[in-house]
């Protein structure tokens, strides 16, 4: 006689090798259960009906047979999808479970009941399917989740109904597109016991970045309340990047930025009977500050880490907060399916050729670009009017909305973030998506030509109109190694994670000013003479900008120096150049606030600039927030392969007074391994390039400013434009002179400006100068190495 095959298993007793009886989400649970508790990672017990428990519910209420009909009927267009799952649903909810099943489910839930020492244990009950999560089956979520599930009968309820979910719609149609058999798939139900985030937080952890692939970065969302909110999409979270290199240096806090997300609604345990769960608005001061503090990001770092090197693989993991004793928890974890599945030997680019008027901004997902009529649609009960190809603009997306997404253009939505439904599904499918812009679905007209980039930082822009781009295919195969350092230009943090993939041996100029302008906004001195400004529009918009800081002083530094940390974590180990601030005083007078601290100049591009600035009373106590930012990512955060550059540097007696300022702010040159280099682009730094050797660790020639001084040409002259040329034989002589010098005094000479970038022959000549390095838009850098490689092999290196 065979034996009856178990109904359930507890999580202790599962592992990898169980997936095809219990599925991989809860196979993975007891995999972390068995073999990560010596790494600390906690994971609430529980157990997990079987694939044999589900396979006899199904022969045991004779359901196969009328789901085989019903199926065909879909098949062959007898009836719709709607109808054919409706009605398979229903045979599930109408059926019971058998007896010896039944009382399983019931032994195991005392049981866990007991352990937790309270008579019904709140549990979690999730859908398991046999084949989700597998390579080909990357769409987590077709199946449905319930919870603050308590009492027998309840569970029994929630197990059924997590059976029925096997056939939604959404699922049905995802296995007929996947090509996988209906019949042959099995439904495991995990029950866990619940931890109470409904009274702290919880979210969803990546440990590879989700949007361009970097590998060595995790990327946490989080807000308060259950899970489900962050999951679903249905509020913008929190976010937290954390970089993998530097998480065993217990001396540091390597936490590359934190984005303070709306956190709108959250999702609690229901008081009143019936729903077990309601969704509340969030009190504002959660709203205002960050749901987890920065000792449990990094927790939940290390354990993503622990996890991720145990399985072998990027993850996708959802973690929790008990608010009653303030632990963490894993609660999920599954593989990631989309950019660990892309190769590493090719890119594409986008690029905007010109701009318009910005309609809506949000967070960017993925990188391209598109354009296309917008179609509006707020109700999924509307998706039939969906126009094929055009740009879904919609408050948020779950799984109804698949059969949708998955034909149009690019996708648009008022709420979520990073790890949410749409912008998860919007990777799947290789669209780009601009989530959580607020008030998209406002400001969108239904069939209005927009335009959807992603191409221009972490910030996604929706535009009027259809504007033009430029789509470039980057092959990465067989590039030959070059005896000269090939580096890039870097102005956009997120701009760095993207080109990761480039072979690069550092940045050799990170613009500074990308941040100020377009992430902090603000002019330093604004911010340190707040609240007592002139302008009181100022004063408010700095208000708003900054109201997570008391100390506004703290905003320029926090964001200058996660922005900072962010360009030098994408090319860590190699050293990343980071260019002290270069506004023009008109510049820095656009930005806010920054009228009441800057003079009127005929000539700002000869006047109050670069190393002026630093030691002047006038911005001194603003360079100062400048230092401390740098001093911030190196020290705290931990990249000490960050490089500082003195841009406009004048004369020798000049850079005294500039290192006399950055000692007294903490930056003595030389001390834990800084280096100092100036920026080559006045005439005097390379007539005088044996004093400024003896002064700097390096100099990098600024090809833009040093045309304009040599030759005369203001740069910004479109009547002068034809005589501004880079590629001068005045410039190559004042570059060849600055080289020699440099490496007569054994220093090192790079060069950051434009014109290797521009000029292919002139990268060759800098080579046959015995130039250091070569620093290039990341656009050029393919072709560019590939003609250096040649020169040299020519030259015999």
């Amino acid at each position: 006689m065979q034996t009856r095959a178990a109904s359930i298993k507890w999580f202790e007793k599962l592992a990898v090798k169980d997936v095809p009886d219990v599925g991989g989400k809860n196979a993975a649970l007891g995999e972390m259960i068995r073999s990560l508790k010596n790494k600390g990672i906690q994971v609430p017990d529980g157990f997990a009906t079987t694939a044999s428990a589900y396979r006899e519910f199904v022969e045991a209420n004779n359901l196969k047979s009328r789901m085989e009909a019903l199926l065909e009927d879909l098949e062959r267009g007898k009836q719709q999808l709607a109808s054919v799952g409706r009605a398979i649903r229903q045979l599930f909810l109408q059926s019971e479970f058998p007896h010896e099943t039944a009382e399983e489910i019931r032994r195991a839930y005392r049981e866990l009941s007991r352990q937790y020492d309270v008579d019904e244990v709140s549990v979690a009950v999730r859908s398991s399917a046999t084949a989700e999560d597998l390579p080909d089956a990357s769409f987590a979520g077709q199946q449905e989740t319930y919870l603050n599930v308590m009492g027998e009968q309840e569970l029994l309820e929630a197990c059924r109904k997590c059976y029925a979910s096997l056939f939604t719609d959404r699922a049905i149609a995802y296995r007929t597109d996947k090509g996988f058999d209906h019949l042959a798939i099995a439904l495991s139900v995990g029950v866990q016991k619940m931890v109470r985030s409904d009274i702290a937080s919880s979210g969803v952890i990546f440990t590879i970045d989700p949007d361009t692939g970097f590998p060595r970065v995790i990327v946490i969302n989080s807000s308060w309340g259950l899970g489900e909110s962050v999951v679903q999409g249905v509020v913008n979270p929190d976010e937290f990047v954390v970089f993998k290199p530097l998480l065993g240096n217990r001396s540091i806090k390597p936490i590359l930025g934190k984005t303070l997300g709306t956190k709108e609604t959250k999702l609690i345990y229901a008081e009143a009977d019936g729903a077990r769960t309601v969704r509340v608005d969030t009190p504002e001061r959660e709203s205002l500050v960050f749901s987890l503090e920065d000792d449990e990001v990094m927790q939940l770092s290390q354990w993503a880490f622990d996890i991720e090197e145990h399985f072998s693989r990027p993850m996708d993991i959802e973690w929790t907060k008990d608010g009653e004793t303030g632990e963490l928890f894993i609660v999920q974890a599954r593989p990631e399916t989309v950019q660990s599945r892309k190769g590493l030997t090719s890119l594409k680019t986008y690029a905007l050729k010109e701009r318009g008027t910005i309609l809506v901004e949000g967070l960017s997902i993925g990188s391209a670009i598109t354009a296309a009529k917008a179609n509006v649609i707020e109700n999924v009960k509307e998706i039939n009017r969906f126009q094929d190809g055009a740009i879904l603009v919609t408050k948020m997306t779950d799984p109804d909305w698949v059969p949708i997404m998955k034909r149009a253009a690019g996708i648009i939505t008022d709420l979520g973030g990073r790890t949410s439904h749409a912008a998860i599904v919007s990777r799947e499918l290789g669209i780009p998506a601009v989530v959580g812009t607020g008030n998209a679905v406002e400001v969108i007209q239904d069939g209005q030509e927009i335009t959807l980039s992603c191409a221009e930082d972490d910030v996604g822009h929706v535009y009027d109109g259809i504007l033009p781009y430029q789509e470039t295919d980057v092959d990465l195969t067989d590039l030959p190694e070059t005896r000269t350092k090939i580096m890039l230009n870097i102005a956009s943090p997120a701009g760095a994670f993207g080109w990761w993939r480039l072979p690069a041996e550092g940045i050799g100029l990170a613009r500074m000013e990308f941040i100020i302008n377009n992430i902090i906004k603000v002019h330093p001195m604004a911010l340190i003479r707040y609240p007592d400004l002139k302008d009181r529009e100022a004063v408010e918009a700095i208000r708003e900008l900054s109201k997570s800081y008391e100390d506004k002083s703290e905003y320029f530094v926090h964001l200058l120096s996660d922005g900072i940390a962010k360009i030098a974590a994408a090319q860590y180990p190699y050293p990343v150049i980071v260019r002290m601030s270069d506004f023009k005083t008109n510049e820095y007078a656009n930005l806010i606030g920054g009228e009441e601290f800057e003079p009127k100049e005929e000539n700002p591009m000869l006047g109050f600039r670069g190393a002026s600035r630093y030691y002047s009373d006038l911005y001194k106590e603003g360079f100062a927030l400048e230092c401390r930012a740098i001093k911030r990512a190196r020290e705290e955060i931990g990249l000490s392969n960050i490089l500082i550059m003195i841009p406009f540097c004048r004369s020798p007696e000049e850079a005294d007074k500039v290192f006399e300022v950055l000692e007294e702010n903490g930056l003595r040159k030389g001390d834990k391994g800084l280096e100092v280099y100036v920026m080559a682009e006045v005439p005097s730094n390379i007539t005088l390039a044996d004093q400024f050797a003896t002064k700097f660790d390096g100099l990098s020639i600024g090809s833009n400013d040093l045309t304009q001084l040599v030759l005369g040409v203001d740069r910004d002259s479109a009547q002068l434009a034809g005589l501004f040329d880079e590629n001068h034989e005045a410039i190559r002589r004042t570059v060849s002179h600055l080289i020699k010098e440099a490496r007569r005094y054994g220093r090192k000479v790079g060069i950051c400006g434009q014109a290797p970038s521009d000029f292919p022959e002139f990268a060759v000549f800098l080579v046959k100068e015995g130039i250091d390095s070569i620093s290039l838009n990341p656009d050029t850098v393919v072709s560019a190495k590939q003609r250096i490689a040649q020169a040299e092999k020519e030259m015999g290196r």
